[in-house]
């Protein structure tokens, strides 16, 4: 379904957020234009405004369905596989990955959010709940509850990797390192945050 069917099936919020997500891969998250989002949503530049109160609210609505969209394909990955499983660790951090590279532009803004979405209960439960995925997959193979302060680390310290790389890869750091070197580092990675000792 094209942005401007979805608009005239009565999902105006959906296509103008589609829409600017478009635009935020085209021309990164400071360079987009609400007026043009409209356009290729067609739709009137004041139509927005029937859903979201400003730029601010279309940033921030744009940002969560990409966290959504993360959080999502993390569950996914993480349910090929049975509990316990250490390819659980590798399909997750492959997923984080993937995510980063396939919508660069969305990584960056859903971690470049201004300070007024820290108090945002609604992305703040979505993270909560990406991270609950991590830490129910490392206190998997651990044989550990997930609230364990230990498993609370790990997870943590999976996150930083997989986030760290992520983002050098994204600033052209590393761009001589391809599938193959992803691949070690998360096997890697995996084996020390799940076999070092307590």
């Amino acid at each position: 379904m094209s942005l401007k069917e979805k608009y005239h099936h009565g999902d105006l919020r959906g296509a103008l957020i589609e829409a600017l997500r478009q635009l935020i891969e085209r021309d990164g998250p400071d360079g987009f234009r609400i007026a043009e989002a409209c356009r290729i949503a067609g739709v009137s530049t004041a139509a927005p405004y029937k859903h979201f109160a400003d730029r601010g609210d279309m940033v921030r609505a744009v940002a969560l369905s990409g966290m959504v969209r993360l959080r999502d394909q993390m569950q996914q990955a993480a349910d090929s596989f049975e509990p316990g499983d250490p390819q659980r660790l590798f399909a997750l951090g492959r997923a984080y990955f993937t995510f980063a590279q396939t919508e660069p532009g969305m990584f960056r803004m859903m971690f470049g959010l201004t300070e007024e979405h820290k108090n945002d209960t609604e992305l703040q439960q979505v993270g909560d709940s990406a991270e609950r995925i991590v830490e129910q997959v490392v206190a998997d193979q651990m044989g550990l509850p997930p609230d364990d302060p230990e498993v609370r680390l790990r997870a943590y310290s999976l996150w930083c990797v997989v986030h760290g790389h992520s983002f050098l890869k994204l600033d052209g750091k590393v761009d001589s390192h391809g599938p193959e070197m992803e691949s070690a580092l998360l096997a890697l990675t995996g084996r020390a945050i799940i076999t070092a000792p307590r």
